[in-house]
């Protein structure tokens, strides 16, 4: 499938490179099938693009929470996750949504609506996570930062 994004240009994905949403994602229902696309010039922090295939123009940045909360393993009920198919840990990706504003210092990451992907049957889920503790405008700047200098 060949699509031409705004972030990208002209990109052509593999459909077995596909991921289906088969509820969309929050907030767009109806965009159900995306790609994992990572711009290593423009990628911060191990940031990458989930990016539409239905509307070219949507792309959402996304990282794996680990990167920046090391604990980070919320309870997801179940029945949410059936849709998927099996899912076991060597094969399923946790992604958090990036918020990237244009002061960079306020870029956040959203704890209680990750994004379960399964690697094996590439359908995935966005949920939402009913743990208070967790923040859906977790502060990433510097930790990004602090990784970044240990390097």
């Amino acid at each position: 499938m060949t699509v031409t994004t705004k972030n990208f240009g002209e990109i052509t994905i593999e459909d077995d490179k596909i991921i289906k949403f088969p509820s969309g994602i929050i907030g767009f229902p109806d965009l159900t099938d995306f790609a994992l696309l990572h711009d290593a010039d423009k990628g911060v922090g191990g940031i990458h693009w989930l990016q539409s295939m239905q509307e070219p123009a949507f792309a959402m940045p996304v990282m794996d929470p680990l990167t920046v909360k090391e604990d980070y393993n919320p309870e997801v009920d179940d029945e949410i996750l059936k849709p998927l198919g099996e899912l076991n840990p060597e094969e399923t990706l946790v992604m958090v949504t990036v918020t990237v504003p244009s002061d960079l210092t306020k870029m956040t990451v959203n704890l209680r609506g990750p994004i379960i992907i399964n690697a094996l049957t590439k359908k995935a889920a966005q949920v939402i996570i009913e743990d208070n503790s967790l923040q859906v405008r977790f502060p990433i700047y510097e930790i990004l930062k602090a990784k970044k200098g240990g390097e």
